[in-house]
């Protein structure tokens, strides 16, 4: 990423030096990368606890708000023979377009309905359903369900599967946590009985 890169990410001014733009995305990826306490991570850094919470959030908002432009499903036909292409090629597996799977996120339990967050280990999650192509960037992200909620209820529910359901030939490679369906192929499971 080049200084451009990084104006464009927090919408900064021109008037935001390199140095300026490097040290607010230090200062978030410090703190995303081990969300403790704040304070800590801005005498770790030798700023203020209130420079960490202004930067993460307005590094964080930026992202999110450009977020469409970076994580995007293959719809058209040509997007999808070309996500088949590279997958073919990179893993020999013709009808596959990406894989899918969820991971709980962990959160506060809310205080309105928050008995439906807490997942399958009692703890208050968010079930978060992603997509990823075969150069392992993202092509969807649902983060709109409670930890509650087995991953096969989110894909059926999804616009991914809304999406894929009428396309022939096309797959995402899922785990034991979703079923077989004409766009979605799981992994085979051991066969547990010997003949």
């Amino acid at each position: 990423m080049n200084s451009e890169d990084l104006r464009q990410v927090v919408d900064a001014n021109s008037k935001t030096t390199c140095q300026e733009l490097a040290e607010m995305f230090r200062i978030c990826l410090r703190y995303l990368g081990d969300p403790g306490y704040q304070q800590g991570s801005g005498q770790e850094l030798g700023v203020s606890q209130a420079t960490v919470s202004r930067t993460v959030d307005r590094v964080a908002n930026s992202i999110v708000a450009q977020s469409n432009e970076w994580i995007k499903f293959p719809t058209t036909n040509h997007e999808l023979m070309e996500a088949k292409r590279i997958w073919q090629s990179m893993y020999k597996f013709t009808t596959a377009i990406g894989v899918i799977d969820c991971t709980h996120i962990g959160i506060l339990k809310p205080t309105h309905h928050g008995d439906e967050y807490i997942n399958q280990k009692g703890k208050p999650t968010l079930n978060v359903q992603a997509t990823c192509d075969a150069r392992e960037m993202f092509t969807s992200v649902d983060v709109s369900w409670p930890g509650s909620v087995h991953d096969s209820r989110i894909w059926r529910n999804s616009q991914t599967r809304s999406q894929l359901i009428n396309k022939a030939n096309v797959v995402l490679l899922g785990d034991d946590g979703y079923g077989i369906e004409p766009c979605l192929q799981k992994s085979y499971s051991r066969c547990r009985n010997k003949l």
